[in-house]
């Protein structure tokens, strides 16, 4: 190995590193060194450090020698042993007598051992204290104990150096010297990162146009335009490419890590894949990476397990308890023999890492937890995290890449996640970056090195020590209590910028200014020697990993064989299934309540000729029903993709294993899935009763279900969204269904579709079971089966109406009717079994190419998307052009007019601040309490809280996570709908209006918005239904392009709002979340939820900035703000402090530099204020904040009893009797709920869904070729259908197919309507914009007219060509009157599905239960004579598509002539001295058909003569028309109703009929009204 002093990180590294895990100081650092040994070099390069415990306190000066490269204690030759561990003179330590060899080999451990100075032989060493794994894993962690006086663990109580020996010692098991010389995967590590002009282009504008529906009808229109206007080239030319990355240069050593900053958009996400070598997406990456010494290329095709890159989001199984996370990892990361320490197994192996990483990174109390998620209760974010970091440790990856982990964790959390990767980096030795959009001073330095990213340039690369002297150096001020992380983002934001005094015009302003003046600086140069420097140790360190073993130097992506891999899957896919036992359970239990009801369809069939059809329905829907339910593996194939990618970039196994896993595991589970349907419905049923044909139907169902299983798979497999899945698999079904062989025979298939049998394996399927159902079964023929009947009809002269019967008997074959319907052989079923097997392997094999094949999606940046004509000049000419745009915000006109541009900008933000409108009304809350009910008893969440918010103030309302800040916004704006608040809430000293919660604005925590709507119209919304009606129309327009200037977005005004990643960034989504509070000119005040929530600094800084101009501005302004930096906090005029409890622990005003607040803690026995440090944070330590071990005084009794608290009540009962006593303010007596009449509401809501369904022209689009495919392939799988029997089924088969299409468009419009409720519920509703009537109607009115429109594509694709060819001009306009009735029964059933339902998983799951009552007893499945009785006297009647099928049936068959074919007769000999017809004629007068002389003396009997009677055999008359009609209209409307009424429960209705009811309700009433009649 080579020198591993020569990779060691520089001396300049972050004080966490130097104080807790130093390691020996790298000898390629630059910069003065002193000759003298004994002296510490002070300066960049050398620093007198401390020791810290645990628990913060200074114990021991440790002084950093640079010449040396030694760390010496205070006594320069002490040896402290600990226990019976020595270190010794030189730097090493052996253990006691009984160490081992191996142990004693550790030596530096990989980490050199603090080497100490001579040992003095005065000076007798001292024995310390045991210490136990524990306490030395309690250090390494970093683990802060937050105990105040006592302190449980101290580092003092042992030498530094021995408990950095005893520290090392038990991380070299897994990291040191000994595991080094023993495996082979240590020796060939590539360890380093250097990468050189790194440049990164992708494709894209930045910016894009708004779709429309009618973008398809005017896309040849607008192509003809550009071809006259602009010419072929570049009307038809590539999108164009642009640069994301230019010309980055720098290096991560081993045991550093890299900070990277950046913006959202400035390509920090993009600079850390390229480095984590995940390259797929970008069009060209350019410049040379290199790993160890290794280039790029090699690297991923050899050794891609080295480098990985973890992304924002933890990606875990949430049905996995952690240990079983990290177990999985350990188990496929595990060496193999000769890479361990001798006579270490794998299991050793596994649990000794396992032991070492929970107690490191602080989550051994959480080792039997399940991860959890969203929807799976799980462990902590902050625990989470660390998981992620456990994982990433496992994998021993040499470059690690970890993209903005910290969003949405406080800042405790966020510190000790940083600090976690600080372990980890000194441990395993290996190159870390790390991309932070909030980044406080604690966290910044325990960085060694930063990157500055703007527009894709490099503005700084260098030691995090140089880089706030660099921008100093260029002009920039960096103020007071500034983080330096702040001050290095502010430098590129011309509106946080400070620049010095006289360095206006010699500052670099654009993000190239600032990348050449980086270039020309001496950190540039110094960081190219430092890299020239590293390359050579890098080409020694690749010489000797030739050197070590040539054989070692082999692929090394997986650990495991490829057995071994599908062995670890199996079994971790066997804990994810049965860890989430509750949907296990309900699946299971949901497919017994549905075989129940098939059973129950299809009870006791006969085994005559009345059961002929119905037998064939139940073996068809047994296998469908199975089938079908493997569609729910398309969802779960997209949710768990993210993870499969993120195992494969850690190399824990190939994705074809993980395939092969899933279908091992799904055996199992299908098959008892399987048996619960069919035990049911086989027997309930009464099929053949023998165990033979009983196992191979079960055998048959089994392995068909395992096929579609892997089928739909593949499909999610090898595409790449769900949307384009759903799509593929609407068609799929179909053709499963319709060439199965059932609802068509095959004889009567058309050529151009026939081919698809043989490519269907459910049609091999339904050939076994109904060749092992029928093959030995005797059918016996009943009335009216018999034919002729009545006097003088005997046997010998009868025969059976079902095919394959002979003349004069009286039972049929069950052989010959299969093969006679069907083509059916029993010799055919092993055969079809084979098949079958094969279809499945070869869906198994396709899902393994997909998932390997499969890449994770790259950035392409984000983009803005803009209405159509509202775009900037700029951005439309460079959309034209297919050039770049300059950014959309900052660039609207051309160069030479920026400056003036950016002038008047801000000259207009300050008029429009004077032009809004102001706040006069005071809010006071006086003895808030809140509480709930919990478990058996009660909880108190608020604790008699008071306070006031005036206009012209900005005040913040904090506390620490579980304080109840959100609770108490919440309760103040009168939003709690759950448990009993007590209080008194006054506006003017008044009680508060029924207006109050329209006349204040609430900005949510989560900017919900109507995505299709842009900046102006989202504004108008509200300013339209929000302001008094009062106000004109243009005036409440012109108040919101007023709002539109303060927001500073005019050049951005008609860009939609969009998802992130397409549409605003999450600082102008705020600034927009801000803007439609404001257009409702709120009366009252504004009150705002964690506005800079998951922002980076800058967007933080500027949403405050923007607060403090409305508050400037007159408004009132009361904000939730979550431990804000020091600058942020400045601007805030007053605070309300929380404790928790919801107890206040301080209320008043400020001060400047927080000076109030500061003297109010100190003076009540606080510690003193360290002049820099951030008074946010001081406070909440002060406090106790998040300190579950804080024993320090209550500071709510301290504020109780402080001349403070009674101050401030003084001051609010003055308050309240001076605004009292005053004129009335019209604003405060305003009454009305909503600001706007009904039918404004309703025209404006309605109006706004319809323009944004008009935006959505891919639900459209989707919901249209559905219909025409669908209607298409129905006409031509039964095109210009015959007059024969068959030919009579094929039309009721196709009016089946036709209501079958449901399902798909239910599945496609319920997340509409959920999407449109979500925003009501969330925000609209309680801010009383509109009501709920307002809200039903426009979800329900926006599907009609698209209805009708897809409606009439069908009917048009489907009736001429199939049912209706031949049709009356009646007829026909008739089937088009059903057919819209169908599309408007369906929207409804699928909005009232979706109003009951509370997400959209449980909508979807509800919609195939709800349809098989609907389908399952309309007469088709089984016809209306076969119907068991309970089923037939009143489901039958209850179900509407009963009344529909009449109705298109009926007008389809009527006064058709029906003619048998050849196969469909009925034979049987007349008597002697008897024609056909004399024999027939009573039989046909009474039961209908027709009778004609066949062949060889036989007489051949149609059982039907037109399509009434057919029709009359379905319970079917044409007579019925109007009836079902009228009938149908009628479910519709009560499908509408369900609509409405479900809605008005679910916002509110039920809780409003609950209080009314409750008996404490009815008590406030009367007490109410007791008091009313005191007072008459």
């Amino acid at each position: 190995m080579a020198d591993t002093t020569a990779m060691w990180p520089a001396a300049s590294a972050n004080s966490f590193r130097q104080d807790y895990l130093a390691p020996v100081q790298a000898n390629h650092q630059h910069g003065q060194r002193s000759t003298d040994p004994n002296q510490a070099t002070v300066g960049s390069h050398g620093s007198e450090r401390s020791l810290v415990d645990a628990t913060g306190s200074e114990t021991t000066k440790v002084i950093t020698d640079q010449s040396t490269d030694t760390t010496t204690s205070p006594s320069p030759s002490r040896v402290l042993p600990i226990s019976s561990t020595s270190i010794t003179t030189d730097g090493k330590y052996i253990a006691g007598e009984h160490a081992s060899e191996d142990d004693s080999a550790d030596e530096n451990g990989g980490f050199e051992a603090i080497k100490t100075a001579k040992a003095d032989p005065d000076i007798k060493p001292t024995v310390s204290r045991n210490m136990t794994e524990d306490d030395i894993l309690k250090v390494v962690s970093r683990r802060r104990t937050n105990t105040s006086g006592a302190r449980p663990f101290s580092v003092a109580t042992a030498d530094p150096d021995d408990e950095q020996a005893e520290i090392e010692r038990l991380m070299s098991r897994m990291f040191g010297r000994t595991r080094q010389e023993h495996s082979e995967d240590e020796k060939t590590r590539h360890v380093g990162l250097v990468f050189k002009n790194l440049t990164v282009k992708g494709m894209g504008l930045g910016a894009a146009l708004q779709g429309t529906l009618g973008d398809p009808f005017m896309l040849l229109p607008r192509l003809f335009k550009a071809l006259v206007s602009r010419g072929a080239k570049a009307a038809t030319g590539k999108p164009p490419v642009r640069t994301i990355l230019d010309g980055f240069t720098g290096s991560v050593r081993p045991g550093e890590m890299l900070l990277v900053l950046g913006r959202p958009g400035s390509g920090c996400s993009t600079f850390l894949k390229v480095l984590a070598n995940q390259r797929s997406g970008f069009v060209s990456v350019d410049g040379d990476v290199s790993y160890g010494g290794t280039d790029a290329k090699i690297m991923a095709k050899n050794y891609r397990g080295e480098i990985v890159y973890n992304p924002e989001d933890d990606l875990h199984y949430a049905t996995l308890s952690v240990k079983r996370t990290l177990m999985f990892a350990l188990r496929t990361r595990t060496p193999d023999k000769a890479s361990r320490n001798a006579g270490e197994s794998r299991a050793d192996y596994v649990k000794e890492f396992l032991r070492v990483v929970s107690k490191l990174f602080w989550i051994e109390h959480t080792m039997h937890t399940k991860v959890g998620n969203a929807f799976v209760r799980g462990v902590s974010g902050g625990e989470k995290k660390r998981v992620s970091i456990a994982e990433a440790m496992i994998t021993k990856a040499s470059t690690q890449c970890w993209d903005n982990s910290t969003r949405g964790l406080d800042s405790s959390t966020a510190l000790e996640y940083v600090q976690s990767l600080r372990s980890l980096t000194n441990m395993a030795h290996v190159s870390t970056a790390v991309a932070l959009y909030q980044a406080g001073e604690s966290l910044y330095d325990l960085f060694d090195k930063v990157v500055l990213i703007d527009e894709g340039k490099c503005l700084y690369y260098g030691s995090t020590e140089g880089a706030a002297a660099y921008f100093e150096g260029l002009g920039f001020t960096r103020p007071a209590r500034w983080t330096t992380a702040d001050f290095l983002t502010s430098v590129s934001d011309e509106h946080e910028r400070q620049i010095k005094d006289g360095y206006g015009d010699r500052i670099p302003r654009s993000a190239e200014q600032f990348a050449a003046a980086y270039r020309k600086s001496d950190i540039y140069q110094r960081n190219i020697s430092d890299i020239e420097e590293f390359e050579r140790s890098m080409e020694q360190q690749r010489q000797e990993r030739l050197a070590t073993n040539a054989k070692a130097i082999k692929q090394k992506n997986y650990t495991l064989s490829f057995y071994q891999q599908v062995l670890a899957c199996t079994h971790r896919q066997f804990l994810v299934m049965f860890g989430d036992q509750q949907s296990l359970i309900g699946k299971w239990g949901g497919i017994l309540f549905q075989a129940l009801i098939v059973g129950a369809l299809f009870y006791n069939m006969p085994t005559t000729a009345a059961g002929v059809f119905s037998r064939g329905g139940v073996l068809f829907f047994m296998l469908l029903f199975n089938a079908l339910l493997a569609l729910a593996e398309l969802t779960a194939a997209f949710s768990s993709r993210p993870i499969l990618l993120k195992h494969k970039a850690f190399s824990f196994y190939r994705p074809a294993a993980y395939a092969i896993a899933q279908t091992v595991v799904d055996m199992p589970l299908v098959l008892i899935q399987v048996l619960i349907f069919d035990l049911v419905v086989y027997f309930m049923a009464n099929l053949s009763r023998t165990p033979s044909q009983f196992f191979i139907s079960v055998l048959f169902v089994w392995i068909l279900t395992m096929n579609m299983y892997s089928f739909f798979r593949a499909i999610g497999a090898l595409v790449k969204s769900l949307d384009v899945a759903t799509r593929i698999t609407g068609v799929a079904i179909q053709i499963l269904i319709v060439y199965t062989g059932y609802l068509i025979p095959p004889q009567k298939m058309h050529p151009w579709f026939k081919w698809l049998i043989w490519i269907n394996p459910v049609q091999y399927g339904f050939e076994s079971l109904m060749a092992n159902e029928f093959y030995n079964l005797d059918i016996e023929c009943v009335p009216p089966y018999i034919v002729p009947q009545g006097p003088g009809a005997t046997t010998q002269y009868q025969s059976c109406t079902i095919q394959g019967n002979q003349p004069g008997q009286l039972t049929v074959k069950g052989a010959d009717y299969i093969k006679t319907a069907f083509t059916y052989e029993r010799a055919h079923l092993w055969r079809n079994f084979g098949i079958i097997t094969g279809f499945w392997i070869f869906f198994v094999v396709l899902t393994m190419i997909g998932m390997e094949l499969q890449k994770p999606n790259a950035d392409g940046g984000a983009v803005t998307v803009f209405k159509r004509g509202q775009a900037p000049k700029s951005v439309e000419k460079a959309m034209k052009n297919s050039s770049i745009p300059r950014d959309e915000e900052k660039a609207v006109k051309d160069s030479d007019e920026k400056l003036s541009e950016d002038e008047s900008v801000s000259s207009d933000s300050s008029q429009a601040v004077e032009g809004v409108a102001k706040n006069e009304a005071v809010f006071t809350y006086t003895n808030v309490n809140y509480v709930i009910p919990y478990e058996k008893g009660e909880r108190k969440l608020l604790n008699d809280v008071q306070g006031y918010v005036r206009p012209g103030k900005l005040t913040a309302l904090m506390g620490a996570s579980g304080a109840g800040k959100t609770t108490l916004l919440n309760t103040l704006a009168q939003r709690i709908n759950f448990g009993v608040v007590t209080g008194d809430f006054l506006v003017d000293g008044r009680a508060l209006p029924k207006s109050f919660q329209r006349a204040t604005g609430f900005a949510e925590q989560m900017d919900v918005h109507e995505s299709t709507a842009t900046i102006r119209e989202a504004l108008r919304f509200s300013a339209l239904l929000r302001q008094p009606k009062e106000v004109p129309i243009e005036e409440k327009y012109e108040y919101c392009e007023r709002i539109i200037d303060l927001l500073e977005m005019r050049s951005i005004a008609g860009a939609t709002i969009g998802e992130i990643g397409e549409g605003l960034n999450q600082e102008q989504r705020k600034r927009v979340t801000i803007g439609v509070e404001l257009a409702s000119k709120p009366e009252l005040l504004l009150f705002l939820d964690e506005p800079t929530s998951g922002l980076d600094s800058q967007a933080a800084f500027n949403i405050v900035r923007f607060l403090r101009k409305l508050a400037d501005s007159g408004q009132a302004l009361l904000v939730t703000i979550h431990q804000p930096s020091s600058v942020l906090f400045e601007y805030f005029d007053e605070l309300l402090l929380l404790k928790s409890g919801g107890r206040v622990v301080y209320h008043g005003s400020l001060g400047k530099d927080s000076r109030d607040l500061i003297d109010y803690f100190e003076k009540n026995g606080a510690k003193k204020c360290p002049p820099r440090a951030n008074p946010a944070e001081y406070m909440l330590e002060a406090i106790g904040a998040g300190n579950p071990d804080y024993k320090g005084q209550d500071w709510g009794d301290v504020w109780a009893a402080s001349p403070e608290h009674s101050e401030r009540s003084r001051e609010i009962e003055t308050m309240i009797s001076e605004r009292r006593n005053a004129s009335k303010n019209q604003k405060t007596v305003d009454d009305r709920e909503y600001a706007m009449p009904l039918g404004t509401q309703i025209s404006t809501v309605v109006h706004r869904t319809f323009v944004s369904y008009w935006r959505s022209p891919d639900y459209m689009i989707g919901k249209f070729l559905l219909h025409i495919i669908t209607g298409l392939f129905n006409t031509f799988t039964f095109y210009h259908i015959g007059n024969s029997q068959v030919d009579f089924q094929s039309r009721l088969f196709s009016i089946f197919m036709t209501l079958t299409i449901a399902p798909p468009l239910i599945q496609q419009l319920q997340p509409k309507y959920l999407e449109l409720r979500s925003l009501y519920q969330s925000r609209e509703a309680k801010s009383k914009i509109y009501s709920w009537v307002a809200f039903t109607l426009g979800a329900v009115l926006v599907e009609l007219p698209y209805c009708i429109v897809a409606g009439t594509l069908y009917y048009c694709c489907w009736w001429f060509g199939a049912v209706g060819r031949g049709a009356s001009g009646f007829a026909s306009f008739y089937a088009w009157l059903m057919m819209m009735l169908f599309e408007l029964f369906y929207t409804g059933m699928g909005q009232a599905i979706a109003s009951f339902s509370p997400n959209e998983l449980l909508a979807s799951l509800l919609v195939p239960i709800f349809f098989l009552f609907v389908v399952s007893f309309c007469g088709v499945v089984v016809p209306y004579p076969a119907l068991p009785h309970f089923w037939q006297s009143w489901m039958y009647w209850l179900t509407p598509f009963h009344y529909l099928l009449e109705g298109f049936l009926g007008i389809a068959v009527h006064d058709r002539e029906l003619v048998c074919a050849a196969n469909e007769f009925a034979r049987f000999y007349p008597p002697p001295g008897q024609t056909c017809q004399s024999y027939a004629e009573a039989f046909i007068r009474t039961s209908g058909g027709y009778v004609q002389n066949g062949t060889d003396g036989l007489c051949d009997f149609c059982q039907y003569a037109n399509g009434d009677e057919y029709a009359k055999g379905f319970n079917v008359f044409y007579s019925k028309k109007w009836l079902d009609f009228g009938v149908f209209i009628a479910f519709c409307v009560f499908n509408f109703a369900i609509v409405f009424l479900c809605s008005w429960l679910y916002l509110g209705g039920f809780k409003t009929i609950k209080a009314r009811l409750s008996p404490q309700a009815r008590k406030q009433k009367k007490i109410a009204a007791d008091a009313r009649n005191e007072k008459v």
